[in-house]
């Protein structure tokens, strides 16, 4: 597995990743979220442009092969934080250690940029959302612990209707990583 910048020549790719990662979402009676549109290609351009679009593809080689997974991520100025916005990984990637690898490769670059801490929104009560990144070292966040930022997002969040179901906010701080995978990547 190899980690690099997503390209836009991937846009269509990514949100395939998308529909396909949402379908487990139907058998826990959240049609909606099965249903919802992936990012837009406009949306998929912004988090490229910034630098903050990475992929996790199959292969060996410095490109690597087909993207499997997805990681959009972006900087909130009032947090030290970077602030995942999407992970999703392609259900026949899944349980490979595919999305923690993203993660973690999202947090090595949050650090070298002076960021302090990873943040998130999830459903709370989905097996691979909130129990899992409790697993890897996220923490929930109180409502007293949010910033501006993530109230803002939270907020947005309500108005797409995706308080529907239970949500929070989590946080895991950037000290030494543990337990980090250490996927090959290209620059």
């Amino acid at each position: 597995m190899v980690i690099r910048p997503a390209t836009a020549a991937e846009f269509p790719a990514l949100q395939d990743i998308e529909r396909a990662a949402g379908e487990p979402f139907r058998a826990l009676g959240m049609a909606a979220i099965a249903d919802d549109e992936p990012p837009a290609v406009e949306e998929l351009e912004r988090f490229r442009r910034a630098g903050r679009a990475w992929v996790a593809v199959d292969g060996d080689g410095d490109e690597g092969g087909a993207p499997v997974a997805y990681l959009l991520a972006e900087l909130l100025p009032d947090a030290e934080a970077l602030h995942i916005e999407q992970v999703s990984v392609h259900p026949r990637a899944a349980r490979r250690g595919v999305g923690r690898a993203l993660i973690e490769y999202a947090a090595g670059r949050a650090r070298a940029e002076g960021a302090t801490a990873l943040t998130l929104t999830t459903f709370t009560d989905v097996p691979w959302n909130a129990p899992y990144y409790a697993r890897i070292g996220f923490r929930p966040l109180t409502e007293s612990d949010l910033t501006p930022a993530l109230r803002a997002i939270r907020a947005h969040e309500a108005e797409l209707g995706l308080d529907r179901w239970p949500r929070l906010c989590m946080r895991r701080d950037l000290g030494a990583s543990p337990d980090a995978v250490t996927p090959r990547t290209a620059p």
